[in-house]
């Protein structure tokens, strides 16, 4: 029968191959560092036990990856770029995948396909126990090959990727990329993030000038590995600076290393985070990050850290998206309390710890002031001494009474001390972490002698910190936050979705003093508020809180306004600077800091004391 003239002609039509490839290259390799990404995780897939990487140009000009994998036959090349072929899954009798069970890196066979359709790719590979190599080739989507080629691979088996001129068929793509630097650094940080994951295999990346990265393959058990891998990539002052995290709970493991609080960055970017050996980009785990440590930082600084989670993989969802650095746990909330629990548990056991670098930062702002002055800096054959910081004190006894001062002393130095100094009491069997007080400069600080080294304390800063953490335990003994009910309700419009993810943690808000309740469709009413806040904006408070849960799936806005409002009050209860304390004043506070968690840090990550030991203190001096 003939077509009917009055049938519509059909205005669906499939896209070309090209076409199709160039669309997933847009979400599968937005830049040089998701193309290596792809590329060193398919080697890591291959049983490569060393990876190289070579970039011109911040990878755009040029990006090799080449490994010591079981590699791929001529029969297997072609497959390898053909869109969704992949060596990673298997179907089942029925012909069924299993997307839930993955235990690979890669599993979507997208990248070569994409990477193929918009760059000059040449693939080189030679099959463990092959007698030759074979190459082929994808110039902007048309292939060339397979055919036979030299080897000239790391080992005897292996592949070569060469990635030339990345997004010359998509020039649009070009004008969104950053300059080269800011491409290889992206590139080295995705090397470094892969290579935390598996301390087992080699990294050497290479750039035109240099080398960038090179990092052998650890030896010893997985966690001996891990730590050396840490060390070396993250630098020795985070392994001297963090404390270890370990906990398990139903199954799920949280373990790796997390920076003290007054070892901090201005970004996020040094935090690694891991599911089942992916490094993953995930909002949840960034938001457990930040609400861990929300009690010890301010918003504009983050900790480093390098966590582990590892669960069953049918109990996480890898596939959400085509960069794969997004996951989804099937039991997230059980996930977020674990890994907040083990860093808040890990952080409360160091106690009044605080960084080294805050030690090695005061003694380089000393060394910098004092080292021109100093005779055997400068050269010269005469000095006179500059006036002291801290001239020679009043003698006090241990209960506050201060003797006469040596008036000679004292016009040696030409002026009246600005500090008191306590006199040796008798010696002790064990000199405690903190040390004894010695002195209190200009009322403000307070100068402890330790068994190998001294102390100075910011006496407001500590003490601030003391009267926050016990407003806290007050708190939680009490049964949670005092609430004061509004007289007149506030009513917040929300989405119909915003307010349901507000109700479904009425009892969390509670918790914490705000009471909320349904009030019709797409809207909450707030009964009640923290007493602690006074008069405040709930309704901005509450919009906040619905942000948070979509962001974070925690309600950090209110916890944060309540950690600044408890650190207001305690910075007004907490002893001033400028104020005299007595000897037994001084030693009554070092000893609260040391039975106090958190307390080497102020509410804000700034040290509340700094430590410097002896052989520290003899360099700046030229006795060492």
């Amino acid at each position: 029968m003939a077509d009917s003239p009055h049938l519509p002609v059909s205005r669906i039509r499939r896209l070309p191959a090209d076409a199709v490839n160039r669309i997933a290259a847009g979400e599968v390799v937005e830049r040089p560092a998701a193309a290596a990404k792809e590329l060193i995780e398919n080697a890591l897939d291959a049983g490569a036990r060393s990876v190289r990487v070579r970039i011109e140009g911040g990878g755009l000009t040029r990006l090799v990856i080449e490994d010591d994998g079981y590699g791929m036959s001529a029969q297997e090349l072609p497959l390898a770029i053909e869109r969704h072929a992949t060596s990673k899954l298997a179907a089942d009798d029925d012909g069924h995948v299993d997307l839930l069970d993955i235990r690979t890196m890669g599993f979507r066979g997208e990248a070569l396909p994409s990477i193929g359709s918009v760059s000059r790719l040449a693939i080189l590979s030679r099959a463990k126990g092959a007698d030759g190599a074979f190459e082929i080739g994808v110039d902007a989507g048309r292939v060339d090959g397979p055919k036979p080629a030299a080897w000239s691979g790391l080992t005897s088996n292996g592949t070569r990727v060469d990635v030339r001129d990345l997004f010359y068929a998509t020039p649009a793509r070009l004008k969104f990329m950053k300059t080269e630097r800011s491409e290889s650094q992206a590139i080295a940080d995705t090397v470094r993030r892969l290579a935390l994951a598996r301390p087992d295999v080699a990294f050497h990346l290479e750039s035109e000038e240099r080398s960038l990265i090179k990092l052998q393959a650890e030896q010893g058990d997985a966690a001996e590995a891990r730590l050396k891998r840490l060390g070396a990539v993250l630098g020795k002052e985070f392994r001297e600076n963090a404390v270890e995290i370990d906990a398990t709970r139903e199954g799920v493991r949280v373990f790796g290393f997390a920076g003290l609080p007054t070892f901090n960055r201005g970004s996020a970017q040094h935090q690694y985070l891991f599911v089942n050996g992916r490094p993953v980009k995930d909002r949840l785990l960034t938001g457990v990050i930040r609400a861990a440590y929300q009690d010890f930082l301010a918003r504009d600084r983050h900790p480093m850290a390098a966590l582990f989670v590892e669960l069953e993989p049918t109990q996480v969802d890898v596939n959400v998206h085509p960069a794969k650095t997004e996951v989804r746990f099937r039991d997230a909330a059980m996930v977020r309390g674990l890994m907040i629990g083990a860093l808040r548990h890990a952080l409360a056991a160091a106690g009044h710890r605080a960084s080294t670098t805050v030690a090695g930062a005061a003694l380089g702002a000393a060394t910098s002031h004092v080292a021109p002055s100093l005779p055997w800096n400068s050269g010269r054959t005469s000095w006179t001494p500059a006036r002291p910081v801290v001239e020679t004190p009043d003698y006090a006894s241990p209960y506050g009474g201060v003797s006469e001062p040596r008036a000679a002393t004292f016009e040696a130095f030409g002026g009246a001390p600005s500090g008191r100094v306590e006199p040796m009491p008798e010696p002790q069997a064990e000199t405690p972490p903190l040390g004894v007080a010695r002195a209190q400069v200009h009322e403000t600080y307070i100068i402890a002698q330790t068994a190998d080294g001294m102390v100075i304390v910011d006496q407001h800063a500590a003490h601030e910190r003391l009267v926050y953490e016990r407003m806290k335990a007050e708190m939680a003994a009490n049964g949670g936050v005092k609430r004061q009910a509004l007289l007149i309700p506030e009513i917040v419009e929300l989405s119909e979705e915003e307010a349901a993810r507000v109700l479904e943690r009425q009892a969390e808000l509670l918790e914490m003093g705000l009471e909320v309740e349904p009030f019709g469709r797409g809207a909450v009413a707030v009964r009640a508020t923290p007493a602690m806040f006074g008069t405040m904006d709930a309704k901005g408070l509450v919009r906040d809180l619905a942000d948070d849960f979509v962001e974070y799936e925690a309600g950090l806005s209110l916890k944060e306004r309540m950690e600044e409002v408890m650190g207001n009050m305690a910075c007004r209860g907490s002893v001033r600077a400028g104020r005299r304390l007595t000897a037994d004043e001084m030693n009554a506070l070092l000893r609260q800091m040391e039975a106090t968690p958190h307390s080497g840090q102020c509410n804000h990550g700034r040290p509340t004391y700094v430590e410097l030991k002896l052989a520290d203190i003899e360099k700046l001096f030229g006795r060492r």
